[in-house]
């Protein structure tokens, strides 16, 4: 019996369960509500970051595999706060994937990096993730059960995508000549998050797709592709001005990631080579929220 134990069972987990949760017999996952998704494979067991009911700990001892999607937070990654013991305990486990973030590397002016970069996280939620992965790692190496750290561009995907930001209101274009950034659909985290499984993965690797780009471009693209005009370029002064804090930190520095380990390591075949496939398919399909298990 293979069982996956989903430790927060966000937005990237849901359409990785959908696409290939049936290579597991059962499926167990968490959120702070406990909340029953409308697939009813998938066991939900309520987890705030505090301490674990019996039945999550029952679900960690009979875990081949764990998908770690939650964030940390100021007080560490909490999983491994609540859970360390259990998770070391797990006689059958076998293989585990932390979802990170590209936010690591920090400020490298634009140039190329890859999985033995330095990270030079510019802020706190950065430096954070840092210490998440090198946990997770060295739990990994004192198990003896191989980890996988894929650290993610920017995630968009049905309902979560320049579309939705444009019809929102929440859409921006800010002049930042040569500024980049990177991302991945959806979908092709579902591919990654598998392939890391299949192979029993171990190490890290950067899920991106072939193409940084200006973050402005995608929402240009976007705005033809529904026919209405993009928002208006904001200068720099102005977006710091008037834009919050979170959405100006990802303009404090930038680089562009390398994603061979994920092509040829993982052998992960991109369906969504770039941001223009990406929004075409979900212009064609639909980029409104749906849930992926429903």
């Amino acid at each position: 019996m293979s069982t996956l134990v989903c430790l927060g069972l966000g937005y990237s987990a849901r359409h990785y369960v959908a696409e290939f949760g049936t290579r597991f017999t059962r499926i167990v996952g968490t959120s702070r509500t406990g909340e029953t998704p409308a697939n009813a494979r998938v066991e939900m067991i309520p987890f705030d970051g505090g301490t674990p009911s019996p039945e999550l700990c029952q679900a960690i001892a009979s875990a081949t595999a764990l998908l770690i999607s939650a964030a940390p937070g100021d007080g560490g990654d909490p999983i491994l706060k609540s859970l360390n013991a259990d998770i070391e305990a797990a006689p059958q486990l076998q293989s585990i994937v932390y979802l990170s973030s590209l936010g690591v590397y920090g400020d490298h002016g634009g140039a190329w990096v890859d999985e033995t970069s330095p990270t030079i996280p510019p802020h706190t939620r950065g430096a954070a993730r840092v210490d998440a992965e090198q946990a997770w790692q060295a739990l990994g190496r004192k198990r003896a059960v191989p980890v996988a750290i894929l650290r993610l561009g920017g995630i968009y995907g049905p309902g979560q995508n320049a579309f939705t930001r444009l019809l929102a209101g929440r859409a921006h274009r800010i002049a930042k000549p040569g500024h980049v950034t990177n991302r991945i659909h959806v979908a092709d985290i579902a591919q990654a998050i598998e392939a890391a499984f299949a192979k029993k993965a171990d190490g890290i690797f950067n899920v991106v797709d072939d193409e940084p780009a200006p973050p402005g471009d995608q929402i240009t693209f976007a705005a033809k592709l529904i026919g209405i005009e993009p928002p208006r370029e904001l200068s720099m002064e102005e977006a710091t001005r008037t834009l919050p804090p979170l959405v100006m930190s990802f303009y404090k520095g930038f680089a562009r990631a390398r994603n061979d380990r994920l092509k040829n390591t993982l052998g992960v075949k991109l369906r969504y080579p770039n941001y223009r496939t990406g929004l075409q398919a979900l212009f064609d399909t639909g980029y409104e929220a749906r849930d992926p298990l429903a």
